[in-house]
């Protein structure tokens, strides 16, 4: 288990700290709505354990990185947007547009999402 880092904004989501509108919670993952919605439907699906981005989660808790997409998809059926289509986003590195340096899924819907996203 990744130890928690008492200067990320997540991690102190997480734990309780920081108020935020859980949607759904399971004992691998939270939940919750973003406060910049970039669509109808933007949820963000945040690992209890920190880890900096999808490459990290990836190398050292598969796993986790599996339970995270799995948890994607149950908020994406949860909010109605699965018939639909949906979009998946993990930013991983500033130059990616991350800015909170704890793994988090961005799950979006709701409208059409065209591409290049946008």
């Amino acid at each position: 288990m990744a130890e928690s880092d008492p200067s990320c904004l997540f991690c102190r989501i997480v734990a309780g700290e920081i108020p935020a509108e859980v949607v759904r919670r399971t004992e691998h993952t939270v939940a919750i709505r973003d406060i910049d919605p970039q669509a109808p439907t933007h949820v963000l699906v945040i690992p209890l354990d920190h880890h900096r981005d999808a490459g990290s989660v990836g190398r050292s808790d598969p796993p986790l990185a599996g339970h995270l997409l799995a948890d994607a998809a149950a908020v994406a059926a949860q909010e109605g947007v699965e018939g639909a289509g949906y979009r998946i986003v993990l930013n991983t590195g500033a130059g990616a547009g991350q800015t909170v340096f704890h793994v988090h899924a961005h799950v979006l819907g709701g409208r059409p999402l065209g591409w290049p996203p946008g």
